[in-house]
């Protein structure tokens, strides 16, 4: 009895957006966590110690998830103004349009 050998196949992470509730591999998605100090941050390598929650890369789920409070449900706690202001600052960055090279 020959037995084929077949390549294992990687186990890929997957997570649920917030906001749109769609699932994506983890790298696909932008982790934001509640640090153990009680700050809230995005963590662009995804693995600060902390309870995360994960959004999407489109900005519909960013306004979503800051203006019905699904970061503070999902993080559990209660995202203060500057937190927010911070986290707008960021989606603002991530999506502001590419300007056109002269």
């Amino acid at each position: 009895m020959d037995k084929k050998i077949q390549p294992k196949t990687r186990h890929i992470p997957e997570r649920t957006c917030v906001s749109c509730r769609e699932t994506a591999s983890k790298k696909g998605l932008i982790r934001i966590v509640r640090t153990p100090g009680g700050g809230v941050e995005v963590d662009e390598t995804g693995k600060k110690a902390g309870r995360g929650a994960y959004l999407c890369h489109r900005w519909e789920c960013w306004q979503e998830a800051l203006k019905r409070e699904r970061l503070d449900k999902a993080l559990r706690i209660k995202l203060w103004e500057a937190d927010k202001d911070a986290l707008k600052a960021y989606a603002a960055e991530l999506f502001k349009p590419a300007s056109p090279t002269p």
